[in-house]
This record gives C-alpha cells, structure tokens and sequence, in this order.
C-alpha cells in the first residue's frame, strides 16, 4: 500500500500559532487602555497549565479505556505505568512553573487583580475534570459543598463535568482490578489466615519487650506504650475484620473496599515476585500523581498567601486558607498510602506454597 502524500507542512502552520500567539489578551489594556506588565505573565502561566491539564487528561482518559474490560493485559499495564510516569513528569513542570508566577511581586499583581473578579482557578473545568477522572466525586469533596462547587461553573462546564462524573473513575476501576486479582487463597491456604497470625507474634513480641523495659519506664510511660501498642492491634484488627472495615467506609476514613485493600496490601508485600512488579508500579505511580498534586496544591496556597495575605480569593473562596485546606482534604488515594500502617519485615512475612508461588514467577521450558 502506497503512502499518502501530503503537502508540505509548515512548522508555525502545524502547531497553529497564529491561533495560540493571540489569545493572551490583558484586560487591563482592554478596559483601561493602560497594560499591566505583569498580567501578560499571568495570562501565559495559567494557559500553559492549561495546556498540560489537557495532556494529563488525555492520559487519564487511554487508563479509564484499558481499565474498563473485565480483564487488564499485561501489556496495557505497561503502558498503562508508562503513562502515568508521564503524568508525573507533566506535574514537576506544574510546580516548578509556580517559581515563574512568583517573580510577580504582590503590588505587580494588585495592578490587574481586580479586572479578574468573579473568575478564579476554581473554574479550571480542566482541572476538575482531573480530579473527577482520579477518583474525587463532586460530591465527596471537602472544604466546599457540591452546589457551591457546580454552582462557581458555566452550564456548559457543568454538564462537562457530570457527564465525567458518570463514568467509573480511576479509583473505582482501579478497586475492581483489585477485587480480580488471586493468589492470597486456594482451598489449602489462606494467606490472611497465616498474615494475621505473624501480626499477633510480632505484636507479642513488642509487648514483651515493653514489659521487659519496666526498670527504665516510669508508670506513665509504660502505660502511654502499652495504649499505643493496643491502638496498632486495633488498627490490624479493623483491615482484617470485614465489618470494622466496611464501618470505617461508611464514615469515610476508608474508600477501598476490604477485598481491594487486602489485595493492594499484598502486592506491596510481595513486591519482589515477577508478576507483581508492574502492579506494584501501578499503585506507587498513583501514589506518586497523587503526592504531585497535593503538592501543587501546597505550594499554590503558599503563593497565594505571598500574594494576597488573606485576602479573599477573586473567586470569593478564602483565598489561602481555602486552597491549604483543599491540599490537605481533596487526596484520592489515601487508602494506598495508609497501606505503610500494615507492612511487616521480608524476614516476617508468611512463607508462601510452591503453586502460589510458581504463579507469581515466569517459568520457561528449556
């Protein structure tokens, strides 16, 4: 088959920059006829986020494609880890490019900053799209309620934005991967049966220690580790109840289901057979796009209070105190971080039965 032919492409023609050059459009100069120097600045910072938002959601968007069947291909999980490493790659430029916002100084931006009012980066339907497509429902945020969210959109953005969020997300997609995968049970073995069982030797053996200790503890800080030590079997104890787990859902401190998280848990303890490396991957790059963001978030805040003070945001929003908030309280993924609370030493962990453990390695006939 003969290739197409095309006419000769034109570099500037290509990336359309005719288009892209002329939409930085200060309203300073429009509505006073008197341009801000800095407010160009501003313009270009926030379409070049823009413009990676739009990456990163492409992204995402191939993800949610490879995750929708009833079974994930290896294959795609390499591409599916080599796309989400890009993303966090496209977020080191979105934090470092807030080092470029802040050679505006406070009384540079206070030129223009109230030609901005009501728009706000809380209207970035791109970013929220972002978040929708992670795991974080409109409904599920915190520091700010569902109506007030859709409430600060267009129409349009709106319907964007609901349409996103009645499809399975990341997180949802990335629960059921989980329920699917086997390996911790088979009709001889029952690997949280023998987990459980090495949690309470090594909870046993903290506690002896502390007792051994008495003649250099003073009563109160005897009876601090002890209710310390009581807390972490309280802890392990809720992971490896059902229902203490599904309570924990329902009051929000817990998203994953019990089955999901149990079989995240064991693909970070096992980590080093063949079949769970990319898996392993998988969950530390959703860790890792999730740190980036909550990181952005931190360092926004923090220019935002070297900007403003506390003033109000042009949105209406807190300003600061909102955007600290939204950092702290808006993660997808802590369920996976949390996992750090049930890992044991290699030296610990439970032994394996060959069939499992043939299945977790790559077998080839000489």
């Amino acid at each position: 088959m003969k290739k197409k032919i095309h006419d000769p492409v034109y570099y500037g023609e290509y990336l359309q920059l005719n288009k892209l050059l002329d939409t930085q459009l200060p309203k300073s100069l429009e509505l006073e006829n008197n341009e801000a120097h800095d407010e160009t600045l501003f313009i270009i910072v926030h379409q070049v986020y823009e413009l990676w938002f739009k990456q990163i959601i492409h992204e995402l968007k191939s993800i949610v494609e490879m995750f929708s069947g009833k079974t994930v291909q290896e294959k795609d999980l390499t591409t599916v880890v080599a796309r989400l490493e890009r993303i966090t790659k496209i977020q080191g430029l979105l934090v470092d490019q807030l080092s470029v916002m802040e050679t505006m100084t406070p009384m540079d931006f206070l030129e223009f900053r109230d030609l901005l009012v009501p728009a706000s980066g809380f209207q970035s339907v791109q970013f929220r799209e972002i978040e929708v497509l992670m795991g974080l429902k409109t409904n599920n945020r915190k520091e700010v309620d569902r109506e007030y969210f859709l409430g600060r959109l267009n129409d349009e953005d709106k319907e964007r934005i609901l349409k996103v969020e009645s499809s399975p997300s990341i997180l949802e997609l990335t629960q059921a991967w989980l329920e699917r995968i086997p390996f911790t049970k088979n009709k001889d073995f029952d690997f949280w049966s023998e987990y459980e069982k090495q949690i309470n030797i090594i909870l046993d053996d903290d506690e002896k220690i502390i007792h051994e200790n008495q003649a250099t503890l003073d009563s109160r800080s005897m009876a601090i580790q002890l209710e310390n030590l009581n807390a972490t079997r309280e802890t392990f104890a809720s992971l490896l109840d059902d229902k203490r787990h599904e309570q924990l859902r329902k009051i929000g401190k817990r998203t994953l289901s019990r089955e999901a998280t149990l079989n995240a848990l064991f693909i970070l303890l096992y980590r080093d057979e063949p079949i769970l490396h990319l898996p392993y991957r998988f969950l530390t790059t959703l860790m890792d796009m999730d740190e980036l963001f909550t990181t952005w978030r931190y360092r926004h805040a923090i220019m935002a209070q070297r900007m403003l003070g506390t003033k109000i945001g042009t949105g209406g929003s807190s300003g600061h105190h909102y955007l600290k908030m939204a950092a702290e309280n808006n993660r997808v993924y802590l369920d996976l971080f949390n996992l750090s609370t049930f890992l044991i030493p290699r030296s610990k962990l439970p032994t394996l039965p060959e069939d499992i453990k043939k299945n977790l390695g790559f077998h080839f006939n000489e």
